[in-house]
């Protein structure tokens, strides 16, 4: 029991009460395309002394309950055992279906996404993701710095948007990014936009080789 005048002893109980109520937050790290631009598979490069996807993995572990990487079925035996995976159920979707394939598997989870091709993606960037999150919101993300859009593939997807990435696959939608410009999310400017960098051809990897060293 508070008082009326102890407006910060009630403000704090509600912020707690809220928070409780927080979605626990899982992570996804998408390694399940065929990188057919790149002519090898994106989440085996070694960027950081280890394969991007388990290095993506071991990065959302300070953030997450759990960490899954995102696979194709035909993946799954190669990945190393100590990484959880989850392959994709459904298929055919690209980075829409892996999303989907989780919620599937953890539909009161929210999912914190993360492509395997992002080699600049650091600890900074994902902690005020994380820090900025809305949970009122149906997602949280980034604004491209190329093109001003959110960008799907480092984003915070709250359970309500389940239902919503299926309503718009009815539709015969299968573009995350449509889904977030057509919905109420909490869009973030990147602190470092090289870290929304992502990598599909040789001659992009060559670049960020460069900016690397």
């Amino acid at each position: 029991m508070f008082r009326l005048r102890e407006e910060d002893k009630i403000t704090a109980f509600f912020q707690k009460q809220l928070q409780n109520a927080k979605p626990v937050l899982n992570g996804l790290v998408l390694a399940g395309g065929q990188s057919l631009r790149m002519g090898q598979d994106k989440g085996a490069i070694a960027w950081h002394g280890k394969e991007q996807r388990y290095y993506a993995a071991d990065l959302l572990q300070s953030y997450c309950k759990e960490v899954f990487i995102s696979c194709r079925a035909e993946q799954q035996p190669s990945l190393e055992e100590n990484y959880q995976s989850l392959p994709d159920t459904f298929t055919g979707l690209g980075p829409y279906g892996a999303i989907l394939s989780a919620f599937r598997e953890k539909p009161d989870a929210a999912w914190l996404v993360v492509a395997c091709d992002l080699p600049l993606l650091d600890a900074t960037t994902l902690q005020y993701l994380v820090e900025n999150r809305a949970t009122s919101a149906l997602a949280t993300t980034f604004e491209s710095p190329h093109d001003g859009f959110p960008e799907p593939l480092i984003t915070i997807w709250e359970p309500k948007s389940y239902p919503v990435l299926l309503s718009f696959l009815a539709q015969g939608y299968t573009c995350p990014r449509k889904v977030l410009r057509n919905s109420d999310i909490h869009l973030l400017k990147p602190l470092n936009p090289d870290a929304l960098l992502n990598v599909n051809t040789p001659e992009e990897l060559a670049e960020v080789k460069q900016k690397m060293k």
